[in-house]
């Protein structure tokens, strides 16, 4: 028997994956959808490595698997910001539960590197039991592998959404021009922006729910937090930010 909440081999109960934050999940229609592409976009430092981290906790809630694909942490590093995020998941990793994977490692930086790269990526993604897969950050591939490929990739992930596969793909906005950036939002289900934004002296981080599969067009569908260490995610009323 594992930790609690994790049951190996469960496909999740219902059809949405919790953040394990109410506020949030409420803004992404209660959560995001299983089976789907999710691309979470915006500029350094604006929280998309933290809001992933909180999926992760969300999905061992949940007792579905996850494999962390990372081009920043290595998995010392994972372990040690679930930690500063007051994420308890060091039980879960020591059952397998959690898979993080460090990618890049020696690899040259080049378009057949890259190419070649994201193929070993997608074949290891479909071999993968896991039910929610992560890939922060992809920026690395977007900025050197051909957009034909990036392409291809991201429809290749699309494809193992559409069979079961929740993922969630973290971009740095300024890594392509807008028309490509409008080819790579086309394919996935989901779209959060994340930017930052100032309430009186201090920047704060901003998500928006640009699209989520199956939800309805809203105009609170904006959420902004802090990240605390040793306190992990705290909301902040969208009243006292200008957005």
């Amino acid at each position: 028997m594992g930790p609690e909440g994790a049951t190996e081999g469960k496909s999740g109960e219902g059809v949405l994956l919790s953040t394990g934050i109410a506020e949030i999940d409420k803004k992404v229609a209660g959560g995001i959808p299983l089976g789907s592409l999710t691309l979470v976009e915006g500029e350094s430092d604006t929280g998309k490595s933290v809001l992933m981290q909180q999926v992760i906790f969300g999905s061992m809630k949940q007792g579905l698997n996850a494999d962390l694909y990372s081009t920043e942490l290595s998995t010392e590093g994972f372990l040690s910001q679930m930690e500063t995020m007051n994420l308890d998941i060091s039980d879960y990793f020591a059952w397998g539960y959690i898979r993080v994977f460090t990618l890049m490692t020696g690899v040259k930086w080049s378009q057949a590197a890259m190419d070649r790269m994201l193929k070993k990526l997608i074949a290891g993604m479909q071999e993968s039991t896991a039910h929610v897969l992560i890939i922060d950050s992809f920026t690395v591939f977007t900025e050197h592998a051909s957009p034909a490929m990036v392409l291809n990739f991201l429809t290749g992930c699309k494809s193992l959404a559409d069979e079961g596969k929740t993922i969630l793909i973290t971009l740095h906005s300024y890594a392509y021009e807008e028309d490509m950036l409008v080819r790579i939002r086309s394919i996935c289900d989901a779209h959060l922006m994340m930017r930052k934004s100032l309430i009186g002296d201090k920047y704060v981080m901003v998500m928006e729910a640009v699209k989520v599969r199956g939800a309805k067009k809203t105009s609170g569908n904006m959420v902004s937090f802090e990240v605390h260490p040793g306190y992990g995610m705290k909301i902040i009323p969208i009243s006292m930010a200008r957005v």
